[in-house]
């Protein structure tokens, strides 16, 4: 009498193990990302009952419009970081945007087409990156570093070291000011990207020979994929991406500056490896993109409401790349590999 119950509880056994297989292999290769989800849920709870100000509807908005330009340019950031590349100039790619921008509105250009002319300006800023990096070998590193350097002089040549003004009367002022059912329009945006950038990350074969360049670039070529255009159009995805955040902070404040976007590229960064995207390419998670940048603009925010000098940010935000580094390299790895 007992063998058609030992016959019908097998396979269960086997779902039930099968499914805790899948669940544990799945915890193993996010780990870091939901390690990050828990960091963020401690911050919050943190700053939460340490500021008054932190959990109101205002200070919320307020938070995600300041994290939108990070959200974005750190979304197409974790695709060069996980092709094994890295783009050094997206800070100034976001103060030369924001400076053109203002000054070709003064100027007496139609907003539409100055819009059009400076997001097409990030992309060929990227290409350019691309073309030295992924067709002449050159190392990333050293390409945007050199772009870094033009784009910000560019950029004080200019403005003359002057911000440019942007009326509050035309229509593209609402693109870091304006909101959508209460919700600020740069953080809609944010959200579009990321959801866009996860699709293109986790879905398309695009995504996966990206993973594929930063971990084993020679086997994808041979397996017949152009590895040179995969490598050049995640450069201009990231300029791209940097151009638009310009443009965000530009008509945040209503006015294009020189000097924005300093230190940007390693606010950028910190966001993309605190997520759990290596350093050295090859493993990257645009979930965990959006929680480190998350992570960063609370912290940021939480600080300056307990009246902690802002000084302080930029060290925390080095330290905290630092040790996400570190324990990218000595522990999270360990956990991938296993997956």
């Amino acid at each position: 009498m007992n063998t058609p119950l030992a016959t019908e509880s097998a396979p269960n056994e086997r779902l039930v193990v099968t499914r805790q297989t899948r669940l544990t292999a799945k915890l193993t290769t996010h780990v870091q990302t939901v390690a990050v989800g828990g960091v963020l849920l401690v911050l919050l709870l943190v700053f939460a009952f340490s500021a008054d100000q932190f959990l109101t509807v205002n200070n919320i908005l307020n938070m995600l419009r300041q994290i939108a330009p990070t959200m974005i340019v750190a979304v197409a950031m974790t695709f060069v970081i996980t092709s094994g590349g890295i783009d050094l100039s997206v800070g100034s790619t976001v103060a030369l945007s924001g400076s053109l921008l203002a000054i070709a509105i003064s100027a007496g250009w139609d907003p539409t087409l100055a819009l059009a002319a400076v997001v097409l300006l990030g992309a060929v800023i990227g290409f350019v990156n691309g073309w030295f990096s992924a067709y002449h070998g050159i190392p990333a590193f050293i390409v945007t570093l050199a772009m870094l350097s033009i784009l910000r002089g560019t950029a004080l040549r200019a403005t003359e070291g002057y911000s440019t003004p942007i009326s509050r009367d035309t229509w593209v002022v609402t693109l870091g000011q304006g909101r959508l059912l209460g919700i600020p329009l740069p953080a809609i945006i944010a959200l579009v990207v990321a959801v866009a950038g996860w699709f293109v990350f986790a879905k398309t074969p695009f995504g996966r020979y990206v993973v594929g360049l930063g971990s084993n670039g020679e086997s994808l070529r041979r397996s017949g994929v152009a590895v040179r255009r995969v490598g050049l159009s995640v450069f201009v995805l990231t300029s791209t991406a940097a151009a638009m955040a310009g443009v965000l902070v530009a008509t945040r404040l209503a006015s294009g500056s020189a000097n924005a976007g300093v230190m940007f590229e390693l606010e950028v960064i910190t966001a993309v490896v605190l997520g759990g995207t290596s350093l050295f390419g090859g493993r990257g998670s645009i979930v965990g993109t959006v929680l480190g940048a998350l992570v960063l603009g609370v912290i940021a925010n939480g600080l300056v409401l307990m009246h902690v000098s802002p000084f302080y940010i930029q060290i925390l935000q080095g330290a905290i790349l630092l040790l996400a580094i570190f324990l990218n390299q000595k522990i999270f790895s360990r956990f991938a590999t296993r997956a």
